[in-house]
């Protein structure tokens, strides 16, 4: 198996973000941030009726909409959008497996693009999925 990029694992923890850095994180498309990483989200400017993209130091890719195909425009969007942002460092969360109830294995080969973008960090169960695959 390859190895992670150094610098590129999001901290399943955090608690506090840097200035140049934005929490990726699951929502649904009502942008009701209730529960999980959203609820924690509302801390760097996640806006409640606001399910998708950029929010403060926040960006919410909706995961509650009923299938993995229904996520993959949403992660690929956020991917152009991180790749125009270079100057931010995007921390992406397990997007999808907690309230949504997917899996990494399903989630994380979604993220495959990200690999080669600097700016994206992911979890380690997804880096895992991703450089298992590869």
């Amino acid at each position: 198996m390859k190895q992670i990029p150094r610098g590129r694992i999001t901290n399943p923890h955090i608690t506090e973000l840097m200035e140049d850095e934005v929490f990726v994180f699951g929502s649904n498309l009502q942008g009701m941030h209730y529960g999980g990483a959203a609820r924690i989200a509302c801390r760097w400017g996640a806006v409640m009726g606001q399910g998708v993209g950029l929010q403060g130091q926040t960006y919410a890719i909706p995961t509650m909409s009923g299938s993995i195909a229904s996520i993959v425009s949403f992660v690929d969007e956020f991917i152009r959008f991180a790749t125009s942002n270079p100057e931010i460092h995007f921390l992406v969360t397990e997007i999808g497996c907690g309230i949504a109830g997917y899996t990494p294995a399903e989630i994380a080969p979604l993220f495959g693009e990200a690999v080669t973008i600097e700016n994206i960090s992911l979890p380690e169960s997804f880096w895992e999925v991703i450089l298992d695959e590869s």
